[in-house]
């Protein structure tokens, strides 16, 4: 009787988070983003704040900023928040930029879902290289 309540318990803690669980799917209609970083600041050695521009597959050229901060002062990750703007002929996008970053080596992973004006939810992941001045990204529509 009590290894039977056990086997329930180990069972339902091991398998209902992942039963639960919701996978994050790049689907179709992901393309590489590559930026050149044209100018990056900071005002308090803590904060930084970083402008580039580049080209984003259907969206063409593209002009972001972000704004990069360690809340929990952890020294190698924090979390930014941006802003994405695009025109083709006269059509204008624009995106809020959300998500987490983490030092790896010499770069910097970036991980964010953003909320864009033509009704949709990009999640992107990449690496910015600040020596080099570059930001590369896989960005996809959210699924």
């Amino acid at each position: 009787m009590i290894v039977r309540k056990f086997l329930v318990i180990a069972f339902v803690f091991l398998f209902a988070p992942v039963s639960l669980g919701q996978d994050l799917n790049y689907g179709e209609g992901e393309f590489t983003a590559s930026f050149t970083i044209d100018a990056a600041h900071t005002t308090d050695g803590i904060n930084y704040s970083v402008a580039a521009t580049g080209e984003a597959g259907d969206y063409g050229r593209v002009y972001l900023s972000y704004e990069f901060t360690d809340k929990l002062g952890m020294g190698t990750m924090g979390e930014f928040t941006g802003y994405a703007w695009t025109q083709n002929g006269e059509v204008i996008e624009r995106a809020t930029l959300q998500g987490v970053y983490r030092k790896n080596g010499a770069v910097f992973d970036m991980y964010s879902l953003d909320v864009v004006t033509n009704g949709l939810i990009n999640i992107v992941s990449g690496q910015v290289d600040f020596v080099a001045k570059t930001m590369t990204f896989k960005v996809s529509p959210l699924q």
